[in-house]
């Protein structure tokens, strides 16, 4: 059961809303709607399903509805037309047609927001900050000094919670804007951009430890970002939108792989594919292998023979008649450990970044192998082929 399931969902803003949503169906455009009616197109028939536990990342160009339709989902963007479901216990509530009660007791229980602007009151301490949310809820002050100190804790701001806003660092406001979140202890976050004001290695700091704590407490969280190489790195969905329409909805890897349209495609082609791609999707298949005396050939130039035996596990790698040392890869290996010309056997799910520092040390392509028999090999062909962005296969375009 879908955390958040949104199905043809508009959001206007004006004052001519059936006249707007009329034009949408005749296939007006945004602009041409703005010159008839004066209404703004945010979004526009938006189908999308988020799942418990998952980070889905709306991104886009500004202007494009991801932040529109974030702020539907708390009610602060009136639905049009459409359904925006939020699950409740064994029930949803449609926040198209649901009354004030129900709007209040999803934004005090179920769905909290953190703002790229931080939002902290300055007459506030940094532990009422993070506990002021639970004041709203009437929880006893014990228990609000309990959960917020809880909280400062996990985001490392414990000893700081006497402070006040302006004497922390802006990275540092903004774990509190996460601590406050989190003491709600809400079902859902909606993050608008959080991290964008801040400086490059605090954003990328902020990015590691709110995957830490994703991992700890496996909040849906909805998150807001102009920059695919963060949407890469947070999500496990990425929804693309562009003039308040879905463009694109996948896993990160689908999306780099596949764009299925130019505009995705020229997001894609900037990105970082470290922190995307695995070894499955740029191995070079078994099956594409050369084969000479019954062995594969791993690299004719200098002899280097695989051996597999009749259920293609492999048995032996030889150089020039040599065997070279086998070294089976586990997640959380230590590199230092790694030795030149060895062969490392792993995983093909192993990410890009692993597979070039295993090259990179070994001096060797790496095996891929899953349940036993190899299925693919790893060599410099491959990770060139992802860095210059040639592993971009556009689904719009004719393949010749």
């Amino acid at each position: 059961m879908s955390a958040i399931s949104i199905k043809n969902l508009d959001v206007i803003f004006g004052k001519q809303t059936a006249k707007s949503l009329a034009m949408l169906d005749d296939g007006k455009s945004r602009q041409e709607i703005i010159d008839a009616t004066g209404d703004v197109v945010g979004v526009h028939d938006v189908s999308l399903d988020i799942e418990k536990g998952e980070i889905c990342v709306l991104m886009g160009l500004s202007g494009s509805g991801k932040s529109s339709l974030l702020r539907a989902i708390n009610g602060l963007n009136t639905v049009s037309r459409g359904s925006l479901n939020i699950q409740d216990g064994d029930e949803p509530i449609n926040l198209a047609n649901c009354d004030k009660a129900a709007l209040r007791h999803l934004r005090t229980n179920r769905i909290s927001m953190v703002f790229q602007k931080f939002a902290l009151m300055p007459w506030l301490s940094v532990l009422d900050n993070a506990a002021f949310g639970l004041e709203m809820q009437g929880i006893s002050k014990a228990e609000r000094r309990r959960r917020a100190e809880e909280m400062l804790e996990m985001v490392g701001l414990a000893e700081w919670q006497n402070n006040y806003p302006h004497e922390l660092s802006g990275g540092m406001q903004q774990r509190v804007g996460l601590a406050r979140a989190f003491t709600m202890d809400s079902d859902i976050l909606l993050m608008d951009e959080p991290f964008s004001a801040l400086d490059p290695l605090i954003r990328s700091q902020l990015q590691d430890e709110l995957i830490e704590l994703q991992r700890t407490l496996n909040k849906t969280i909805v998150f807001v970002s102009h920059d695919l190489d963060e949407a890469l790195k947070l999500g496990n969905k990425i929804a693309i939108m562009e003039s308040g329409r879905l463009i694109q909805h996948g896993k990160p890897e689908e999306i780099v792989l596949n764009p299925n349209s130019a505009y995705v495609a020229e997001f894609v082609a900037h990105t970082n594919p470290l922190n995307v791609l695995c070894g499955r999707s740029l191995m070079t298949e078994v099956t594409a292998l050369e084969s000479q005396d019954s062995k594969l050939v791993l690299s004719q130039h200098d002899e280097t023979y695989i051996s597999t035996d009749p259920q293609g596990h492999v048995t032996s790698v030889t150089r020039q008649g040599k065997a070279l040392p086998l070294h089976l890869w586990q997640a959380g290996d230590c590199f230092e450990g790694l030795k030149q010309d060895s062969l490392v056997i792993a995983n093909p799910d192993i990410s890009m970044r692993e597979g070039l520092e295993i090259r990179y040390r070994t001096g060797q392509p790496v095996l891929l192998v899953e349940d036993g028999p190899l299925i693919g090999v790893l060599a410099d062909n491959n990770f060139y082929h992802a860095l210059l962005g040639k592993h971009i296969s556009l689904e719009t375009e004719t393949s010749t």
